[in-house]
This record gives C-alpha cells, structure tokens and sequence, in this order.
C-alpha cells in the first residue's frame, strides 16, 4: 500500500469519524458510550494519517529525493488536515466539547478531499526549499492555523448560541465556547510567531533577504496583526463573547487567504 492510498482511506476514515459523531450527538447522551466510540474511531483514523505522512516520507527516500512531506500543496494540505486532527483531539481532551469536534471534522475532510484533484506525485525540492527550515518553517506555521481553526469553529458555536437561543441546549456554555475560543488562540499565536520568525531566516538563506513583502509574507503579517489585536482585547480590553467570537472568524478569514488566495498572486511562495 503506498502513501497515497492510505491517504484515501484516512480521508473517508475522517467523513465516518464525522457521521458517527452526528449520530452520537443525536442519539447519545452527553457521556454516552457512542460518543467515546466516536472519539476513539477518530484516534485511529488520526493514527492512520501519522502513519501515511510516515510512509510518504519513507517513499520520497526510496526513491532518491527524500524530504519531509511538506513541500507542495499535495503534502500541505495532508499535513494541515493532521494538524486539525490534532488540535480537535487536544480540545476533546482539554474541554470535552464533542460538538466542536463534529463541526470541526468538515474542515479536516474537505482539507483531505481537497487531494484529490491534485498530483500526488514525490518530486525533487527546487534548491530554493533544500533546507532544515523548511521542516521547522511549515510544522510551526501550520500547527498555529489548526489552533486558529479549532477557535474559528468555537466562535462560530459561540456566534450561533447568541442568536439562536432554541440551540442552545445542544451546544457547550457560551463560558466554555469562549474559552476554548481563547485557548486556541494562545496556542497558536506563538506557534504562527515562530513560523513567521523561521520563515525569515529561511527567507534569509535562500534569497538573501529576511522580508520582501511577497504576497505570503505580507498576509502571514495581516493574520498575526489580527491575532495580536485579538489577544490585546482579550488581555487589556477584557474582551470576550461575541465581540472576541468575531475577531476570531476574521483572523481565521485572513488564515485561508494567507493559504489560499495569495496563490493567486505573483510571487516566491505561491504553490501554482
């Protein structure tokens, strides 16, 4: 079996983890045995995945170009789709909000769906990206977005029980949502402030130039100036609720285009 294959598996693993979570929030009380059957079919599918990240990482050496799989859009997006995997199982842990869970799951399947339409190929790195930054550079930045995204998914719960009351009964306490909101948030915040720091000496190391103000250096600013704004009002403004639930969507909004949308724009970092 290659890497590529168990990646298939693991993506339709992620949409079963994600319809059993459904069923067990419909039918399962809040501690039922179908939830942590949930929980634990998701472990595995997650387990799974470390091991296809492992395998394609095994392949690129077997075949004469060994690199961390990290280096294109093929293998970035299997490792974001990890690192919400992730991030989702450390909030279970933590807060033992299983809705966050289920809302979550999307993202990590459309992420790993998304493969599909892509090369899956192993392809030499560019001399540019035959670096050790680049390891540190990409684990860093894209452990801080699964933080961000598992924040974005409790500020839309939070945003949804402020004008829904009828739901309310279905989802976690506005205390909790707007904790786990936070939360998220302090973790990834200095984990994309690493990523950022590392990407300028790599930046410094390839081109010779810590800053350039490419299209992905100036967003990745954009996404940490929100995030910063964020932890400000939270600390010094003592904001918290609905007005930090929508900073929260707004960063994780800025967090997408850094990813997504500066590929459409000329520039060193675009995957296109």
């Amino acid at each position: 079996m290659t890497s590529t294959d168990l990646n298939t598996y693991v993506t339709f693993g992620y949409l079963a983890c994600g319809l059993a979570y459904l069923v067990a929030q419909i039918a399962g009380g809040k501690d039922s045995a179908l939830r942590k059957s949930a929980f634990g079919f998701l472990m595995v599918v997650w387990i799974c995945h470390t091991a296809a990240i492992g395998l394609r990482w095994i392949e690129s050496y077997q075949m004469g170009v060994g690199h961390a799989p990290l280096s294109n859009l093929y293998e970035s997006l299997i490792f974001f789709a990890w690192a919400m995997g992730l991030a989702l199982i450390l909030a279970r842990f933590k807060f033992h909000a299983d809705i966050v869970v289920l809302l979550g799951l999307p993202l990590v399947f459309i992420t790993m769906a998304s493969t599909f339409l892509l090369d899956p190929s192993i392809k030499p790195l560019i001399p540019a990206l035959q670096s050790n930054w680049l390891a540190a550079h990409v684990i860093t930045c894209f452990l801080g977005y699964a933080g961000f995204a598992v924040s974005f998914v409790a500020a839309m719960l939070l945003l949804i029980t402020r004008g829904s009351k009828g739901l309310v009964s279905y989802l976690p306490s506005a205390q909790i949502l707007d904790e786990i909101v936070y939360r998220s948030v302090a973790v990834g915040f200095p984990l994309l402030t690493v990523g950022i720091i590392t990407g300028a000496a790599w930046a410094d190391y390839a081109w010779g130039s810590y800053w350039s103000w490419d299209p992905k250096e100036t967003w990745s600013l954009i996404t940490w100036l929100v995030y910063s704004a964020f932890l400000h009002a939270r600390l010094a403004r003592g904001w918290s609720g609905t007005r930090a639930a929508l900073l929260s969507v707004c960063g994780f909004a800025a967090v997408l285009f850094t990813y997504f949308g500066v590929n459409y724009l000329p520039g060193l970092h675009s995957y296109f």
